[in-house]
């Protein structure tokens, strides 16, 4: 009984799909767009609860599956994503399309791709707020670094003036602003952001938690009106020391960081400590209040990796000649000091 309910609701989904989508289908084609473009479009609305439909078939019910024909054979998504693409080579002026495609390889996780097609929408739209969002987030996304500078820096504050209550735009702008240190800033773009959320709603939650890490970073006291009292997070006291061997290699100026990335991850530091390296041996607490971004911090992860390096340059990107050292992997809820003996040249 249950089977057949879920294939009924999943064949009413489709019905009501398809009397949208296949209107729009025809006055495409009689535009000259390809049915891929469609195709990929129904494919990417279809995708996710099909797919979490058939999961639970699979692995929640798998006595229900017995005697069910098998499925049909899905759509190959990588065949309408190129025919989308010889679509765009062949009408390159269709603004619509590479937004589906900015899109797509977005959800594919190519965000150079997806900027590559945000890029082509704001050449034919170049007041476009969601293609500008959408270039300054997928550069983000593609650098190693994953600041939001530059250019995209330039297309946040373009689109808040064509659409002040973005609230993309608002969220990225203040991560911006989080990871060039300028706290009061950040806090300041948050709270324009937070009467346009859903008062209690998760997102709001954050968005009040990343406003107080900004604040305290800034030394803005908090006010005085009564609120929770909110969780410290992860804590991790590191004590860093310079082996004798490399003492003659420190050189006036030089930066100590100290650091927490993913065990597996992203190589973006989860939290991070900059003082003069003429401090050594120093002892520093890495927390959550230390994240480079407020999406990701020490409390999202259960393990990361602790080191610690010595830069000659004063960046934070490792260079030839920099001094390391690592602690290996430990978990996020320890409580023991870390130990870290700089003892190593990169």
């Amino acid at each position: 009984m249950k089977l057949a309910f879920y294939l009924v609701a999943a064949a009413m989904v489709a019905v009501a799909l398809a009397l949208l989508l296949l209107p729009l289908l025809r006055e495409g084609r009689r535009h000259g767009r390809p049915r891929g473009v469609f195709a990929l479009a129904l494919g990417i609305a279809l995708l996710l609860p099909i797919g979490a439909g058939a999961l639970y078939l699979h692995i929640g019910t798998p006595v229900a599956l017995d005697g069910v024909p098998a499925a049909p054979r899905r759509m190959d998504f990588q065949q309408a994503l190129t025919e989308l693409r010889t679509h765009l080579q062949q009408q390159p002026d269709d603004a619509q399309g590479w937004a589906l495609l900015a899109e797509a390889t977005t959800a594919l996780k190519q965000p150079a791709d997806a900027r590559d097609a945000w890029g082509h929408v704001l050449k034919i739209t170049p007041n476009d707020v969601a293609a500008m969002v959408g270039w300054a987030e997928t550069d983000s996304m593609a650098r190693s670094d994953h600041l939001i500078e530059g250019r995209a820096l330039d297309l946040l504050h373009r689109a808040l003036e064509l659409q002040p209550d973005s609230q993309r735009a608002l969220w990225l702008l203040g991560i911006s602003q989080f990871q060039h240190a300028q706290y009061a800033d950040a806090a300041a773009t948050w709270r324009k952001l937070q009467p346009l959320l859903e008062p209690g709603s998760t997102v709001a939650k954050t968005v009040a938690e990343q406003i107080a890490n900004a604040d305290a970073r800034a030394g803005i006291k908090p006010s005085a009106e009564p609120a929770p009292a909110a969780s410290q997070g992860a804590a991790l006291k590191v004590e860093v020391s310079l082996a004798p061997a490399l003492k003659d290699k420190l050189h006036p100026g030089d930066q100590l960081y100290v650091y927490a990335r993913a065990a597996s991850g992203p190589p973006m530091p989860l939290a991070v400590a900059k003082l003069a390296a003429d401090a050594l041996p120093a002892t520093v607490t890495l927390t959550d209040a230390m994240a480079m971004t407020p999406e990701l911090k020490l409390s999202s992860v259960a393990r990361v990796v602790v080191a610690a390096r010595i830069s000659h340059s004063g960046e934070p990107i490792a260079q030839p000649g920099d001094l390391e050292g690592s602690a290996g992997i430990v978990d996020t809820n320890r409580k023991t000091p870390i130990a870290i003996a700089i003892d190593k040249v990169h």
